[in-house]
């Protein structure tokens, strides 16, 4: 699938200004983002450019890609998009791509990348900046930010799930027609990715079909999942921890009926993933592709992603988030977010079951 690149240059005004005779495509958001000519902005600013394939919703990231620009004076161009179709596009590309950077929403489609030799070596002064576990090992991508899988629950239809330990749990036939996923969403392909590895492979197949006989209702976005169970329309659904923060700041806590559930178990359902960048082998851009990424890792990025994201920073020293659980208090999954790079194996899983 072909993405135009969605421009958002610094000031954003002139960018549109310059944009404004083109067409326009629709971006995630609903909003209409110009069509631009790749690298017209910054040719004629002089300027350098960074390219960015984001799998990392607009609405969210959006604001700190503007800040980047105004810290780093390099204009940034973005192509939103579903994480693996853009993982998947930069395979296909190779060494054509204009991209010189990925931010992915999690890990899985990272390491695909790494495994296939698409991501270049970053310099350990921008791996060595992060808590222990959030870079691969061989220095390919490094986290932005952190997340943990959680059950979300509506207490008036399914209080039971505060009790549960295990993501095998949902599985039971009380929950007919009741759970809400998101199987084409990168962060459940990455908790189906750690099921595949904590089980094996027919494991995880008799997982997804047990769970595919409960007929789950199926969601496009973990938002969508958390407003169902908010409303009721299911009982609970598996979602990323952080849309609940950020539904409460929106609505207001005392206005949101739906609450989550931390498994805090050594289980698959407890996954703690990250959002993560890496730099494209062979991008002419890779010096200022690594100043965008040294400030995601610096203490305002860092505290944009805490503040603004509800999400847990990866570097020391950040103030979390009122309301935040510590990173560090959490018990989740032991599972290396490195094993997470079986992408391909993961989709075809999902296609063979009928969950896609």
């Amino acid at each position: 699938m072909h993405l135009r690149p969605r421009i958002i240059a610094v000031p954003a005004l002139a960018a549109l200004a310059l944009a404004g005779c083109g067409s326009g495509e629709t971006s995630d958001s609903g909003t209409t983002a110009p069509s631009t000519d790749p690298g017209t902005a910054s040719e004629a600013a002089g300027e350098q450019t960074v390219t960015i394939y984001s799998g990392r919703n607009e609405n969210l990231v959006g604001p700190i890609i503007e800040k980047v620009q105004e810290a780093t004076g390099a204009t940034v161009e973005v192509r939103y998009g579903d994480s693996a179709e853009l993982a998947a596009q930069l395979l296909e590309e190779g060494d054509r791509t204009q991209a010189d950077l990925f931010f992915s929403q999690d890990a899985g489609a990272l390491g695909a990348l790494a495994k296939e030799g698409r991501l270049a070596e970053l310099d350990d002064s921008i791996t060595g900046v992060v808590l222990d576990g959030y870079s691969d090992t061989e220095g390919h991508w490094v986290a932005t930010s952190a997340r943990a899988r959680v059950i979300a629950y509506n207490p008036e239809i399914a209080p039971e799930v505060e009790q549960m330990t295990s993501i095998d749990d949902i599985l039971d036939p009380t929950y007919k027609g009741q759970v809400g996923i998101a199987p084409t969403n990168a962060s459940f392909q990455s908790f189906v990715t750690a099921l595949r590895v904590a089980k094996g492979e027919d494991g995880a197949r008799e997982w997804l079909s047990q769970l595919k006989a409960n007929e789950p209702k199926i969601y496009e976005k973990n938002g969508g999942i958390l407003d169902a169970v908010d409303s009721g329309e299911v009982g609970l659904g598996l979602i990323n921890h952080y849309y609940w923060y950020e539904k409460a700041d929106e609505v207001g806590l005392d206005n949101l009926t739906a609450k989550i559930h931390f498994l805090g178990t050594d289980d698959p359902g407890a996954l703690i993933n990250v959002a993560g960048v890496g730099i494209l082998e062979g991008s002419e851009e890779a010096d200022a592709a690594a100043e965008v990424i040294e400030y995601f890792l610096s203490e305002e990025g860092q505290q944009y992603f805490t503040d603004e994201t509800s999400e847990y920073p990866v570097v020391d020293g950040i103030t979390l988030k009122e309301g935040l659980t510590p990173l560090a208090d959490l018990r989740g999954s032991t599972i290396d977010l490195n094993q997470l790079d079986s992408l391909g194996e993961t989709l075809a899983l999902l296609d063979e079951v009928g969950l896609t």
